[in-house]
């Protein structure tokens, strides 16, 4: 094979998995279906929405799973859920109403340039997200004042809430919980992808690019949520090339933000993760300083909340939230110090 060709095939693994396009095309074994399989009421209705109004006047949508008995009571945490990259706040449908129950209130926006924001399909900058989490994180935290409060993110999601922590005065939240954080920084790359996503980005920024017929990426063992996944409207399918260029800054300022990250924190990776090569996320966890928590799931893929066994990753998170120091409920961070010291 060509090295040209070669290079053509690792751009579209890198748009495929860094910005998750291959999960509004085909993926699993195959090709998806145009039918969604219906979630159950309970799962999928989320109990209300509403807007989160930014310092500079942008609105975001939400979708918010208020925890069960909350006309009665503060819940004991809430939580704000950062999706990934091209998804929007319908990627907490299946997890959410687990923290419901469990009296754990979750509001998932859409973030800026996602969605249903005005912005769709253009990228900000990762400070520019940072600032909109911050805001939002303080806007929960003037509604619910005496209830914890957590920021989780899924990937890019947990890319920017990375890059948030480490800022000189970080918000004052009670903890992270980062769902395989988009990390694949370009420290983390070979020349030839570091030299075509210059090239592709400075020559064609607003071009629209997808991996349709490079890469198969198997994102989650959930039929289902794959399927709901490409079929919502909310989803967005492709990406310009200044976008991708955008995640890939974002994740190399994740990636420097490691060694600054001080705050309680759960990390979290699955063995299967075809989307963040484990090599950054080794990277990443070997730079963190000692305090923050790993949980390693060796039959979990990149979304790991909505996996066919979520339940695991959910109750380890739902325990971490309630007590930091507690060992998981599944082992799944003694795993994670076995899986760490194996890799090279």
């Amino acid at each position: 094979m060509s090295r040209p060709l070669s290079t053509a095939r690792a751009m579209y693994r890198l748009i495929s998995c860094l910005t998750a396009l291959w999960l509004t095309a085909c993926v699993l074994s195959g090709c998806v279906g145009s039918t969604v399989a219906d979630l159950p009421a309970e799962r999928a209705k989320a109990v209300t929405t509403g807007d989160f109004v930014l310092p500079d006047g942008v609105r975001v949508p939400y979708r918010a799973w208020l925890a069960d008995g909350w006309q009665d009571a503060p819940p004991k945490a809430v939580v704000l859920a950062l999706h990934g990259m091209n998804d929007s706040r319908d990627a907490w449908e299946y997890p959410a109403p687990e923290f419901a129950r469990a009296g754990i209130a979750v509001f998932a926006p859409d973030q800026r340039g996602f969605g249903a924001t005005d912005a769709r399909g253009y990228w900000s900058d990762g400070d520019t997200m940072a600032h909109d989490a911050r805001a939002m994180a303080e806007q929960l935290r003037e509604r619910y004042p005496h209830s914890k409060l957590i920021l989780m993110g899924e990937s890019m999601g947990a890319a920017v809430l990375m890059v948030l922590a480490a800022e000189p005065d970080p918000p004052p939240v009670d903890g992270y919980v980062l769902i395989a954080p988009a990390v694949w920084g370009r420290a983390e790359m070979n020349a030839f992808l570091r030299a075509g996503l210059w090239l592709f980005s400075h020559t064609m920024p607003g071009m629209k690019a997808n991996g349709a017929g490079f890469v198969r990426v198997k994102a989650s063992d959930n039929r289902e949520a794959i399927r709901r996944l490409s079929n919502d409207p909310l989803t967005i399918h492709g990406a310009r090339w200044d976008v991708v260029r955008g995640l890939v800054d974002l994740m190399d300022e994740a990636l420097a933000s490691a060694q600054r990250f001080n705050a309680p924190a759960l990390f979290m990776y699955g063995g299967h993760d075809e989307l963040i090569p484990p090599k950054a996320t080794a990277a990443t966890w070997r730079a963190l300083p000692a305090g923050s928590r790993q949980a390693f799931y060796p039959e979990g893929y990149h979304l790991l909340l909505r996996d066919m066994d979520r339940i695991t990753p959910i109750e380890d998170v739902m325990a971490w939230i309630m007590d930091h120091d507690t060992a998981l409920p599944s082992g799944a961070d003694r795993a994670a110090a076995e899986w760490l010291a194996k890799q090279e």
